[in-house]
C-alpha cells in the first residue's frame, strides 16, 4: 500500500519584530493592522491576518498597548528598548552599548539608520535568545555626539562630497553648490553636518573652514585639533582681555601674603618649556627637619571667575601639547609671563609647604597664598649631572645656557637632600602598592620648517622623581586636608584594573614567557614586577602599552574612590594651574574654604569634572594623531631603509609591526607576505603558513620596508622581507 504524501505545512510568518520597529519608530502613535500592514507594504489576506495575530500577542504579553479597539502603542518600557551609545567598528557595523546589557549589541550596517560613531541612540534588540547573538536597529538617534568633522573635498559640477580618513566615519557627506564656501578642488575642510533627510545615504552638510592642502605640515596639524573640536587660536576679544590684565607685583597684595622671597628656591623643568607652573623652596630647620615649599603659579589671581577669559580657559579645560607646538589653555601674557615662575623674578604663588624629617615623614604643613623669588632655573638634564656627579659646575654639553657654569653650595646641597627625600617617599609609595609606568615617549628633532630630522626616547631619571615625588605630595595632601572635612572637592581618581582586560593581557604576554601571579591578590605588584622583567627588551614597548590599557582611567569627579595605580585614598591635581583648569578650580576652592566657605554644590562641580575629563580625553587622541603623524612623515624619508620590527599585532587581515629603533608602527597586510599563503590562527596570536606550517606571532622580530606612508591617513604600511636571522637572498 503506497503511502500518502503529507503535504508540507507551510511555516506562518511572525512579524513581530518588524511590529515593534514600527510602533517604536512613532512611540506616540497608535497603529491599527491595515496601518502597520501599509508601512510593511503587505496587502494579501494572510499576511494581514498574521499581523492581526501577531498584534493580540505582543499585548498579551505587555510588549504593546491597545490603547483604543483595534490600535496599538508601544509601551515605553518595552523591555527589548534601550538607550546607549553606538561604538563603530571599521566595517561600516556597530555595537551598541548600554549599562542595563550584559553584552553589546551588533548593529548591522543597514540598521544603523543615520547613526553616527559615539551617538546616544535608542535601539530595539532582537535575537536575544539563548546561544544567539543579540543583534538591534537604531530606531531614533537621540544625541549626536559630533557635528563637525574633517574630510577632503570633492568638487563636481552642481555638488560636492567630503570624505574623512576617519575609518569610523561610514559615509562622506553631501555639500550643497551653494554650502562650498571659499573651498577649492581636494581642499581639507571642517564641514558641519546640517541636514541627514530619512531617504538620503549621505547627511547634508556645509563647509564652515578650509585647512589648507593634504599632506602640508600645518594643514595636517590643524586637521588634528579640527577633528576633535579643539581650537587652534584665541578670539581676539579673550586676548585683547588678557592683555589688559594687571600683572604687576603690588606691595599691598605681598601684604595679604606668606612672604618666602628669601628662601632659597628654584625650578626643574623640560629644557623647552616656557610655562613653568612649579617650584621648590628648601631651607633646614634649627630642629633637624626640613621646610619644603611647593610654589605653583596662582593663576586664580588672575583669572577672575565669569570673565570671557575664564569662560575660555573652561571651555578648553587644557593646554593641547602637539609634537611641534603647544595649544595653551591660557593666552601667552599669563602662561609664558605673568604666570610663569621664571627666575630672579618675584611671583605669586599658592603654596603648600611642608616641615620634613629625615625618614621624609610630614611633621607639619601649612597651605595659602605666597609670593616667591626664584633664584635659578634648572633643565631635568642640569638637575640631573649635579645628582649623578655632586658637581657644582654644569659642563656646556649639559648646559641650557650653551656654556658651563657654577652653581651655588646651597642649590647643590637642597638638590640632592631633596632627591634623597624624593627616593624616600617613592620607595614607600610603591610598598604601598603604586604601580610604575615608566613608558618610553617617543620625541622628535625637528628643524625650523617643523620637518623630522631624528627620533629620540625620552626616559625618566631622578631628576624627573624627584619634581615628580613632590608633585605627587602636594597633591595628595591638599586632597587629604580637605577631603577629611567633607566638603565638595575635585579629586582625581582611578579605579581597579578591568580583570577582563588583564586576562586577556595574560594570553599576550604568556607568548613572550611573562605572567602576572593573579593568586597572590596583589595586582599592582605582579604588574610592577611585569614592568622591571620587561625593562630593556624589545617587547617593553608593546607590553608597557597593553598594561596601560588594562587599567581604568583616571578621570576628575567629585566622588572620591581614590587613585589605584598611585596608591593614594585621597588625590586631586593642584599642581598645574596653567595647563589644567581643575587645578584652577582646586586653588579656588581651597581658599574658600581656608576662608572658612560651606561646602560647595557637589551637582555643579560634577559637571565641571565631567567636562574637564572629556577634553582632557580629547587632547590625548590629538596628542596621540600628532605623533602618528610626525612618524609617518618621518618614515616617508625612509622608504629605501629596511628596518627590524617586532609583531605588536596579529590579525586576519595583516600583522602590526613596531620598528625596534623609532618606535613607528604600521601593517604589513596578509596578502603581501608572498613566501608562503597565510591563514590568521586565533588562538595561537598568529598567521600560519599553509605549506611551510611556519608562524608570524607575536614578539617576532622581522625585517620590513616602507611600502606607503599616507600623512592623511596618518598610516604605514610595510613590506614584508624577511624573519630576523633569515639570510638576504
Amino acid at each position: 500500500m503506497s503511502k500518502r504524501l503529507r503535504k508540507p505545512v507551510k511555516k506562518e510568518k511572525d512579524f513581530s519584530d518588524k511590529i515593534i520597529k514600527i510602533l517604536s519608530q512613532s512611540a506616540n502613535k497608535a497603529f491599527n493592522y491595515k496601518q502597520i500592514g501599509a508601512k510593511l507594504e503587505l496587502d494579501d489576506t494572510q499576511s494581514r491576518n498574521q499581523i492581526i495575530k501577531d498584534l493580540k500577542i505582543l499585548a498579551s504579553q505587555d510588549k504593546i498597548i491597545e490603547s483604543e479597539p483595534g490600535k496599538y502603542l508601544i509601551k515605553a518600557a518595552s523591555q527589548d528598548y534601550y538607550e546607549g551609545k553606538i561604538d563603530m567598528t571599521g566595517r561600516k557595523t556597530a555595537y551598541f552599548v548600554c549599562a542595563e546589557l550584559e553584552e553589546d549589541v551588533f548593529i548591522p550596517t543597514n540598521n544603523l539608520n543615520h547613526a553616527l560613531d559615539k551617538d546616544i541612540v535608542k535601539v530595539y534588540v532582537y535575537n536575544r535568545r539563548k546561544g544567539k547573538r543579540p543583534e538591534g536597529e537604531v530606531i531614533e538617534v537621540v544625541e549626536r555626539n559630533k557635528t563637525d568633522f574633517v574630510g577632503v573635498i570633492d568638487i563636481q559640477k552642481n555638488f560636492s562630497f567630503v570624505s574623512t580618513a576617519n575609518p569610523k566615519m561610514y559615509t562622506d557627506i553631501f555639500i550643497p553648490k551653494d554650502n562650498i564656501g571659499d573651498a577649492e578642488q581636494g581642499d581639507v575642510v571642517l564641514v558641519h553636518i546640517e541636514d541627514w533627510p530619512k531617504k538620503a545615504d549621505s547627511p547634508f552638510g556645509r563647509v564652515i573652514k578650509v585647512l589648507g592642502k593634504p599632506g602640508e605640515h600645518d594643514t595636517e596639524i590643524h586637521a588634528i585639533l579640527a577633528e576633535y573640536g579643539l581650537p587652534s587660536e584665541f578670539p581676539i576679544e579673550v586676548e585683547t582681555y588678557a592683555q589688559k590684565i594687571d600683572t604687576s607685583i603690588t606691595e599691598s597684595e605681598i601684604a595679604n601674603r606668606r612672604d618666602m622671597r628669601d628662601t632659597l628656591t628654584f625650578t626643574i623643568d623640560p629644557k623647552d618649556a616656557k610655562d613653568f607652573d612649579d617650584a621648590l623652596s628648601f631651607k633646614k630647620l634649627e630642629n633637624g627637619n626640613y621646610e619644603i615649599g611647593i610654589h605653583i603659579a596662582d593663576v586664580s589671581y588672575y583669572l577672575e571667575e565669569g570673565t570671557i577669559l575664564d569662560d575660555e580657559a573652561y571651555q578648553r579645560a587644557t593646554s593641547v601639547y602637539l609634537v611641534d607646538r603647544v595649544v595653551p589653555m591660557l593666552p601667552e601674557v599669563l602662561s609664558n609671563f605673568a604666570c610663569s615662575l621664571r627666575p630672579q623674578e618675584e611671583k605669586y604663588t599658592f603654596s603648600a609647604v611642608f616641615e620634613i624629617s629625615e625618614k621624609a615623614e610630614v611633621v607639619n604643613q601649612w597651605f595659602g597664598r605666597t609670593v616667591i623669588f626664584s633664584d635659578q632655573r634648572f633643565a631635568y638634564e642640569e638637575a640631573q649631572y649635579i645628582i649623578e656627579t655632586k658637581d657644582d659646575t654644569i659642563p656646556e654639553e649639559t648646559s641650557i645656557t650653551g656654556s658651563s657654569y657654577q652653581v651655588s653650595p646651597e642649590i647643590v646641597a637642597a638638590t640632592l637632600k631633596l632627591d634623597e627625600l624624593a627616593k624616600i617617599l617613592r620607595r614607600k609609595r610603591m610598598n604601598d602598592g603604586a604601580i610604575s609606568f615608566d613608558k618610553v615617549e617617543v620625541k622628535f628633532n625637528l628643524n625650523q620648517d617643523g620637518e623630522p630630522e631624528g627620533v629620540y626616547f625620552k626616559v625618566s631619571k631622578d631628576a624627573n622623581h624627584l619634581i615628580e615625588e613632590f608633585m605627587l605630595l602636594a597633591n595628595k595632601k591638599v586632597a587629604e586636608f580637605i577631603g577629611k572635612q567633607k566638603k565638595t572637592f575635585i579629586y582625581r581618581i582611578h579605579d581597579e584594573p578591568n580583570e577582563d582586560k588583564l586576562f586577556a593581557m595574560q594570553a599576550v604576554i604568556s607568548k613572550f614567557g611573562y605572567k602576572i601571579d593573579f593568586k597572590q591578590g596583589d595586582v599592582s605588584k605582579a604588574l610592577n614586577q611585569l614592568m622591571a622583567d620587561v625593562n630593556g627588551k624589545k617587547e617593553q614597548n608593546l607590553i608597557d602599552t597593553l598594561a596601560i590599557r588594562s587599567m581604568s582611567k583616571a578621570k576628575y569627579s567629585t566622588d572620591n574612590i581614590g587613585h589605584y595605580g598611585l596608591a593614594f585614598d585621597y588625590y586631586s591635581h593642584f599642581t598645574s594651574p596653567i595647563r589644567r583648569y581643575p587645578d584652577v578650580m582646586v586653588h579656588r576652592l581651597l581658599q574658600f574654604y581656608l576662608d572658612g566657605g560651606k561646602s560647595v554644590d557637589e551637582e555643579l562641580y560634577e559637571t565641571k569634572c565631567l567636562h574637564c575629563s572629556t577634553m582632557e580625553g580629547l587632547a590625548t587622541n590629538a596628542e596621540r594623531d600628532s605623533i602618528k603623524y610626525m612618524q609617518v612623515k618621518y618614515m616617508q624619508d625612509h622608504q629605501d631603509q629596511e628596518f627590524l620590527g617586532v609583531i605588536s599585532g596579529v590579525t586576519e587581515w595583516g600583522i602590526y609591526v613596531e620598528i625596534i629603533e623609532n618606535k613607528c608602527e604600521g601593517m604589513v597586510r596578509i596578502r603581501d607576505i608572498k613566501d608562503d599563503y597565510y591563514t590568521f590562527d586565533e588562538k595561537q596570536y598568529a598567521l600560519v603558513g599553509a605549506t611551510s606550517n611556519q608562524l608570524l606571532q607575536l614578539g617576532d622580530e622581522i625585517y620590513v620596508k616602507v611600502k606607503n606612508a599616507d600623512l592623511v591617513k596618518k598610516q604605514l604600511d610595510f613590506n614584508f622581507l624577511r624573519r630576523s636571522g633569515e639570510s638576504v637572498n
